[in-house]
C-alpha cells in the first residue's frame, strides 16, 4: 500500500468525477421483495410491521416502529420525547399465512445481483436467518440485505435476478413471534473491505460469523424513501439521492494509506481541491457516509469536525458516535472506534 500523493490524489479526484457521470446514467429499476405493495398506495399500517412498545406504562403496537429512521425507544428529555434507538430499515408486514398463521410471503431479490452472504442459524444475529446481496451500479458496489427468513433458496456465489424468489418471510431472529412475523429490508453501503481485521482487533471475544456483511460494515440509506423517489424519477441513483441528505456532523480523518471508502463510492470524492493534510467526511445523522473532502486540517486521530445544533445530547441524535452538545460535542469511544475502521489498518 502506497501513501497517496498529490498527483494520484488529482488523478482520483478525475477518476471521481467520472463516476459520477457512469453511476448518473445508470438507472435503478427496483421491485419490493415481498406482494405487499402498499407502501406505494400510501397505506403505512398495512405495509410496515408493528412495534410493540411499553412507554410510561402505556403500551401500543405503532407502525411508525417499522420504519426506517429514529423510530424506536422514546425518551424524554429537556428537548422533548426523542427517539433514541435506529432502526436501520424497514419491516415489511406479511400478507400470506396459512390456517395456523404461519407467514407464506415469498421474498423476492430486489435487483439483479449476486448473493454474498446466507447466515443459517438464526443465533448467530439479531437477524435471525438472513441474505446479504451484491449489486454493481454506477462502478460501485451496494447490498441489499434480507432479515428474520424462516427459509432460504439461494447460496453464496449465486447470481440472481430481479424479482427471483431467494427465501420465505420469517420470524427469525430477536424478540419475535409469529404474529408480528415479517421482512427486514436494508439498502446499504460498506464501509471498508479490511472490517474483519478491524472487528477481530476490537472485539476479540465476539466472534464475527458474518465476514465483511457484518451489520457494523454497513450503512443502510432509507430504501422506502428512495423507492418512492424511483417512482418519481425512474432515472434517481443512488448517489443523486444521497445528495439530497442533510449532514449531521462531519469528522476529519487523517491522511492515511488505506481509505477504502473513497475506493468503494469515489463519487463521494468532492472535486477541486487537489491535496490535503487530512480526509473530511460527512454523515447523515444515520451514519451514511454522503461526501469525502481533503482538509488542511492536521490530525493524529479522527477528530469531530462539526455536528448540527440541537437541544439534545447528540449521542441520541446519531446513534451514539457523537456525545454531548454544542461546544462539548466530540466523538464517543465507540464513535472514534468506528471511526478508526475507515482508515485501518493506519
Amino acid at each position: 500500500m502506497r501513501l497517496l500523493f498529490p498527483g494520484v490524489f488529482f488523478a482520483v479526484l478525475f477518476s471521481a468525477a467520472m463516476t459520477i457521470q457512469t453511476a448518473q446514467n445508470q438507472s435503478l429499476d427496483l421491485v419490493l421483495p415481498t406482494d405487499n405493495d402498499a407502501l406505494f398506495s400510501g397505506d403505512g399500517p398495512a405495509f410496515y410491521q408493528y412495534i410493540e412498545r411499553d412507554y410510561n406504562g402505556v403500551k401500543s403496537t405503532p407502525w411508525e416502529g417499522g420504519q426506517y429512521g429514529f423510530v424506536r425507544d422514546p425518551k424524554s428529555t429537556a428537548g422533548g420525547v426523542v427517539y433514541t434507538r435506529f432502526h436501520e430499515g424497514i419491516d415489511i408486514r406479511s400478507v400470506h399465512r396459512d390456517a395456523n398463521g404461519e407467514p407464506l410471503d415469498q421474498v423476492r431479490a430486489i435487483a439483479d445481483g449476486q448473493v454474498v452472504h446466507a447466515s443459517l442459524v438464526p443465533g448467530y444475529s439479531n437477524y435471525g436467518k438472513y441474505i446479504v446481496i451484491e449489486h454493481r451500479w454506477g462502478d460501485s458496489n451496494y447490498y441489499s440485505l434480507y432479515a428474520h427468513l424462516s427459509s432460504i433458496s439461494v447460496q453464496p456465489g449465486e447470481t440472481v435476478r430481479r424479482g427471483q424468489p431467494i427465501a420465505v418471510m420469517g420470524y427469525t431472529g430477536t424478540g419475535i413471534n409469529r404474529e408480528r412475523a415479517h421482512l427486514h429490508l436494508e439498502l446499504c453501503l460498506m464501509f471498508s473491505r479490511e472490517f474483519e481485521a478491524w472487528y477481530n482487533t476490537f472485539f476479540r471475544n465476539d466472534p464475527n460469523r458474518h465476514g465483511l456483511y457484518n451489520g457494523m460494515n454497513l450503512a443502510g440509506i432509507d430504501v422506502a424513501r428512495f423507492y418512492l423517489a424511483l417512482r418519481k424519477n425512474p432515472a434517481l441513483t443512488i448517489p443523486e439521492f444521497l445528495a439530497g441528505e442533510e449532514t449531521f456532523y462531519k469528522v476529519t480523518l487523517p491522511k492515511a494509506r488505506h481509505f477504502d471508502l473513497s475506493t468503494l463510492y469515489p463519487w463521494m470524492l468532492a472535486a477541486g481541491k487537489r491535496s490535503g493534510s487530512s480526509w473530511e467526511v460527512s454523515f447523515a445523522a444515520s451514519g451514511v457516509p454522503l461526501r469525502i473532502e481533503p482538509s488542511d486540517k492536521r490530525v493524529t486521530q479522527p477528530e469531530l469536525s462539526y455536528v448540527k445544533s440541537s437541544t439534545t445530547d447528540d449521542s441520541y441524535l446519531t446513534r451514539d458516535v457523537v456525545s454531548g452538545r454544542g461546544a462539548s460535542a466530540h466523538l464517543s469511544g465507540y464513535g472514534a472506534q468506528l471511526m478508526r475502521l475507515l482508515i485501518w489498518p493506519n
